[in-house]
Order: C-alpha cells, then structure tokens, then sequence
C-alpha cells in the first residue's frame, strides 16, 4: 500500500511513509485551514479563513507528490496557522498572530499566558516531536520544508516564483540553485528569508546535527489545481535529485 494515497486521519499531525526507503523528510507546517470549533473561526469570515493567511494554498498536496517521487516521509500540520504557525517558536510574536498582512485576527488578541501556553502545548509540541522522530529514526536525514506564497501582498506584485530559502546551512539551497532550469524565476532567500523568522524548521530540526537542509517556496498561482501541482513536483524534485546527487558526487 502507499501510505502517501491513505486518506488523512484526525490527528493534529499527519505522517506518512515513515519506511521511506531514502532519508528525505518532506515538512508541510502550513497544510492546514482548519480552525477547531472551540476557537469560533477566531473571528473571522469566511472568505478569510480560505485565504492565504490562514494556509498555504497548493503546499499539502505539492509536498505529497514530492514525498511520493521521492520515496520520502511527510509531515504536515493539521491545523491552521492562525491558531498556531508550526514554523514559529513559541517565542514569537508571530506564532499566535494577531495580525497577518492587513488583517486582525480578533481571536489571537490579547491572550494570556496560560492560553498560549495551552496552544503550544496542544498544536506546536506533537508537531515538533512528530518532526524530531521522524529526523531522529534516519542516519544522515536531509529536511526540506515546503511552502506556498501569495502573488500580490500588501498590494505589491511579486514576481519571483520559486525560492530557495535558508538560514546559516547553504549547501543543499547552493546545490539547488545550480541544478534549477531557466523556465522559472527562482531567487535565493525570496519572497522570505531568515531575518523573517521563517526558518524555524531548520534551526530546530536540522542545524543542530548539521543536516543538509532547505526550505520551498512556491508561488499558489503555480500550483493551483492537480495539473500544475503534479508539473511542479516533477521539477522541484528533478532539481532536487540533481542537486543531492551533485553533492554526492563532491564528497567521493
């Protein structure tokens, strides 16, 4: 069976393939929509709570057909990063926003120490242990996160379309860099790097051991509906593959 093709259950956080036969970990923290009842939709309407500010659109089911071409594990956060962004720490003042781009989260206002201590608690930390144990089971894994980005924020077009992001660990975005094609505008550290406080993931799950690591970003027009969510797996981890292998080859 492919554990990729199972239907999602009702966890907080989804794995999947954890006997993947590479050492790839496919990261999605910004899966998910999904508010829980308890939060009344934090005070936001509807149209909002389908917008990218409360996930990335088109990010779970790139990140799925990545894992599946690249016989690797996923992990992906089931709840909205509103209620809490998984690819913060709890220190943040990002992590329980009270605003996102232009809009206030009444929700995520004012909340008290023990509030925000019971989110981390409930929606961050099985998140963060589900990510250590699947790095923890491989010998040298290799972390890649995956993201999706807005067009137009803050009014302002962008035209980049894929980034390759990173923090203090630069080789496998070099690698990655080298190995993409010119049929997409492809930046390093863009739209976000890490003076956003957008490399987390990394920091926590990869830097310590010294873990080849990278974090994706995709424009959601480029991975909008199946057809272009299965063309841009195809080059994200043709590039992918290139660029391990480019590794490879320099350490022989």
């Amino acid at each position: 069976m492919n554990h990729l093709n199972r239907p999602l259950d009702d966890t907080l956080v989804d794995v999947r393939n954890t006997e993947a036969p590479s050492s790839l970990v496919v990261v999605c923290e910004h899966a998910s929509s999904k508010i829980p009842k308890y939060f009344s939709d934090l005070g936001l309407s509807g149209e909002v709570l389908k917008s990218h500010i409360a996930w990335d659109l088109g990010a779970l089911p790139l990140a799925e057909r990545l894992a599946d071409r690249l016989d690797a594990t996923l992990i992906a956060a089931k709840t909205s990063r509103l209620v809490y962004d998984c690819n913060r720490p709890p220190e943040a003042r990002d992590a329980m926003p009270e605003r996102s781009e232009i809009t206030d989260i009444p929700g995520n206002a004012n909340l008290s120490a023990a509030q925000k201590s019971d989110r981390i608690t409930t929606y961050y930390e099985p998140f963060r242990q589900a990510v250590s144990q699947a790095v923890a089971e491989l010998d040298e894994p290799i972390l890649i996160t995956v993201h999706s980005f807005t067009p137009i924020y803050h009014g302002a077009r962008r035209d980049v379309e894929i980034g390759i992001l990173h923090d203090t660990d630069t080789r496998l975005a070099d690698a990655l860099l080298s190995a993409a094609d010119a049929d997409h505008i492809v930046r390093r550290n863009e739209p976000y790097g890490p003076d956003d406080g957008v490399t987390h993931t990394l920091k926590e799950h990869a830097l310590p051991g010294g873990f080849l690591n990278v974090m994706l970003e995709v424009r959601n027009d480029l991975v909008a509906d199946d057809a272009s969510q299965s063309a841009m797996a195809d080059t994200l981890s043709a590039w992918i593959k290139r660029a391990l292998a480019s590794l490879e080859a320099a350490t022989c």
